[in-house]
């Protein structure tokens, strides 16, 4: 409960510093994510849904980047290189952050713009301290 409210207090110092009208930059804002799961399900063949839960997060990127990350150690997992993104939906509720990804895993880099390459991904998920399966 301490570190919950650590957060609190820390995002409150940085808004009550801010001017109105004032943005505070990503960056600025106090970032100390609690990772809470993550749910795989295989949906059909190549296609995985992912439900990753986080508390902190500062907006929905932070959850995303959970749920990437989840879906490259999966792809690797299943011995294929590459995933693409196919949708993700995000809702935050009571300081709760929760995302339901949907990818496409396969041995060849697939078609279309939103493509990881799983082993990349994953090291840098590693460097940024995000978990994965």
């Amino acid at each position: 409960m301490a570190l919950r409210g650590g957060v609190v207090a820390a995002l409150l110092a940085t808004l009550g510093a801010c001017s109105e009208g004032e943005e505070v930059a990503r960056e600025d804002l106090p970032f100390v994510p609690v990772y809470r799961g993550i749910d795989t399900r295989l949906l059909d063949g190549d296609l995985v849904g992912f439900i990753v839960e986080m508390e902190g997060a500062r907006d929905a990127a932070d959850v995303e980047d959970y749920a990437r990350c989840a879906a490259a150690q999966y792809t690797l997992i299943r011995g294929y290189g590459f995933a693409r993104h196919v949708r993700t939906r995000v809702a935050q509720e009571s300081g709760v952050w929760r995302a339901d990804a949907v990818y496409t895993v396969s041995p060849a880099l697939p078609q279309g713009s939103t493509t990881i390459d799983a082993e990349i991904t994953v090291e840098d998920c590693s460097a940024r301290g995000i978990p994965t399966v």
